[in-house]
């Protein structure tokens, strides 16, 4: 019994301790990135050069890439990650 409750304790500890941890170290991602995200493939095959999606997503938003690299996108998808581009910059 008394193994239990020290394992309760400990277990509410650490979860308040990650949840802290969660809020005072909680990145900001770029609405824009995940803009670029949502339209990409979501293969992650690297073929662009870029470590999967996201890291690709990350590259045109940066202006460092082509989405013409992403070979797995479609044309429409490409149309509307260059729109969108293009609005952010306004």
């Amino acid at each position: 019994m008394n193994a239990a409750l020290m394992m309760l304790i400990l277990g509410a500890i650490c979860g308040l301790i990650l949840g802290f941890a969660s809020k005072k170290f909680k990145v900001e991602t770029s609405h824009l990135v995940e803009d670029i995200l949502a339209h990409l493939p979501g293969y992650n095959c690297g073929g662009c050069g870029y470590a999967g999606c996201s890291g690709m997503a990350q590259a045109l938003a940066d202006g460092e890439a082509d989405v013409s690299s992403c070979r797995p996108s479609k044309q429409d998808a490409k149309d509307a990650i260059r729109e969108i581009i293009k609005n952010n910059k306004a």
